[in-house]
């Protein structure tokens, strides 16, 4: 079995890198939006109501119940918390220690304690997959991480806990349900311009923020949207379920897809951070043996295989093959596509009706968690047999407890998200286990499992009208700005942070935010530079002790030469060929 740790680090510095824009956007609207003269004051939404403490943390999840015992208010607050939040999701980006279960809690409790003031400007979509995904974050991410020079080796599980891959098999799911009801909600929706492909005529143009691409995107021709509305519901449809295929070289192919049609919508419209926490998402399909780069790889392809790979390896092409052909046809039999040869153009239209379509998606609803479910319990059986290889009875012990609450947390999560993924059909969420439902019910208010539908209509069809308000406070000058109320406060942590909005408001906002990213670029590239000059000069301290004399077993000891993705790779094959 392929690894998956490469992934999971891919992953975890993923949503760090999201949650880092996300708080450090939400910093520059604070005074805007939630403060005093705001246009949703946050003061107005925490308001206690003579319950216990607990109760009312439990039911309204946010640590800005706090902001008071500090001396600020509840602007200052979110404003004390987005800092912090912002600080703490760079230090997981950058540096691999700070990838720690206890780091991502706190990562996902500040935004969650965020949304529970932002009212109607954090109900977005976005807020809700960044919550459930920062939740995920946290069960994935380790609780110690391992020493550099003990990685697992890149081929295999081998040296990994056997319940690490569970929560990140959640991560593959949840991309699966964003996936798929993403297409779904078009055709339920009734919206005529996705049942008569014409939806991409009017999206690059009536969108909210486009970029500079969209203006050449909406001048494409006609059959060419057309077409794009086609491959928009094969991905978004017909691909998900390769998520859960056996057969590697699938799971790859829906990866690429899936990273197509994200970068594609992130070149030509602003959605926030949504297409880049979907493309985060999309390393769940990935695995150790796809995005290694050491040296032995080379090697050990021109070994034969063993005769069980042998064996499979025809079956697994079969299925490749039966797969692309049934998406081919099912592609131009349900869209009628036909090529003019004489126009250059390819024709496009619905063949089916919205019935048809509804009898359809009653009928793979339940079987879609059905294939949930038997991939999870395939997951499950592995991190058993895994556990079983385990040696030594105090480490037997230690992972098969860690077994046992990973995945018990792992089937929970499961059972409750399969709650909103059943309402884009009524009838099969009607038929759901009650104990599904009573457990999401128990947990709602935490935003750990959500329902997702983007772009269910296509909006803006007759025009986007805008409304502009403005304002005079000397009956002379529409714009003219009001005089900034002095706010003076004995409170040191109140002026430390009056000092830091005075320092950073000479800074437009995207001037921010751009000037983040690139140092973000610049520290990594520096990290990639340097890092392996550091590992060359000093060697994990006894590798060249401990190392197997080729005499003995050559390929064993070629195998154990090639140590795990570390820049003292080329070292190590120079110390081999002196020797």
């Amino acid at each position: 079995m392929a690894g998956s740790r490469l992934p999971r680090q891919l992953f975890l510095q993923g949503v760090a890198a999201v949650f880092l824009f996300a708080f450090a956007s939400l910093y520059t609207q604070i005074p805007g939006l939630y403060g005093t003269e705001g246009i949703l004051p946050a003061r107005r939404t925490l308001r206690p109501q003579g319950k216990g403490p607990w109760q009312q943390l439990w039911e309204t999840p946010t640590l800005l119940w706090e902001a008071p015992r500090l001396g600020l208010d509840t602007a200052q607050g979110l404003e004390l918390l987005t800092l912090l939040g912002t600080l703490l999701a760079l230090g997981a980006l950058l540096l691999r220690q700070l990838r720690h279960l206890l780091v991502y809690l706190l990562l996902w409790a500040a935004y969650l304690s965020a949304c529970q003031v932002g009212q109607v400007f954090l109900y977005f979509q976005w807020d809700s997959l960044l919550l459930e995904t920062g939740f995920l974050a946290v069960l994935v991410a380790p609780l110690r991480q391992p020493s550099h020079h003990k990685q697992p080796p890149q081929g295999g599980m081998a040296g990994a806990s056997p319940h690490e891959v569970l929560p990140f098999w959640l991560v593959r799911w949840l991309l699966f349900r964003l996936m798929f009801a993403s297409g779904v909600v078009k055709l339920t929706s009734r919206c005529p311009t996705w049942w008569g492909l014409t939806a991409l005529t009017y999206h690059y143009e009536t969108q909210c923020l486009p970029t500079p691409a969209a203006w050449f995107a909406h001048h494409l021709p006609v059959w060419l949207h057309r077409l794009s509305v086609v491959a928009t519901f094969l991905i978004e449809i017909a691909v998900p379920p390769l998520f859960f295929a056996p057969a590697r070289r699938l799971r790859l192919a829906a990866f690429y897809s899936q990273v197509l049609l994200q970068v594609l919508i992130i070149i030509t419209g602003n959605y926030n951070f949504f297409n880049l926490l979907t493309l985060v998402l999309t390393t769940s399909l990935l695995d150790d043996r796809h995005l290694a780069a050491e040296a032995g790889n080379n090697r050990r392809k021109k070994t034969p295989a063993s005769w069980p790979k042998a064996l499979l390896a025809l079956p697994a092409l079969l299925l490749e093959l039966a797969v692309c052909g049934l998406l081919a046809f099912g592609t131009v039999h349900y869209f009628g596509l036909e090529v003019d040869w004489e126009q250059r153009t390819i024709h496009s239209r619905t063949t089916f009706t919205f019935h048809q379509f509804s009898q359809w998606l009653k009928m793979v609803t339940l079987p879609t968690m059905w294939l949930g479910g038997a991939s999870l319990a395939w997951e499950l059986l592995a991190a058993l047999w895994r556990w079983t290889q385990v040696q030594g009875s105090l480490r037997k012990l230690w992972t098969a407890v860690q077994l046992s609450i990973f995945g018990t947390a792992t089937v929970a999560m499961f059972l409750v998200s399969l709650v909103p993924y059943s309402y884009m059909e009524p009838s099969t969420h009607g038929r759901l286990w009650t104990g599904a439902h009573r457990l999401f019910g128990a947990v709602e208010h935490l935003q750990l499992a959500n329902s997702y539908g983007l772009f269910r209509r296509m909006t803006g069809l007759g025009g986007r009208p805008e409304v502009v308000l403005e304002g005079s406070y000397d009956k002379q000058h529409w714009t003219d700005k009001s005089p900034r109320r002095a706010r003076s406060s004995s409170n040191a942590l109140a002026q430390a942070l009056q000092w830091v909005r005075k320092q950073l408001s000479p800074l437009e906002a995207p001037t921010l935010l751009w000037g983040l990213i690139l140092a973000v670029g610049a520290i990594r590239v520096l990290q990639a530079l340097l890092g392996p000059r550091s590992s060359r000069a000093s060697p994990p301290p006894g590798e060249e002790k401990h190392r197997p004399a080729p005499k003995k077993d050559p390929g064993a000891a070629t195998d154990q030469a090639a140590p795990a993705p570390n820049s003292s790779n080329s070292g190590s094959q120079t110390a081999r060929r002196k020797k």
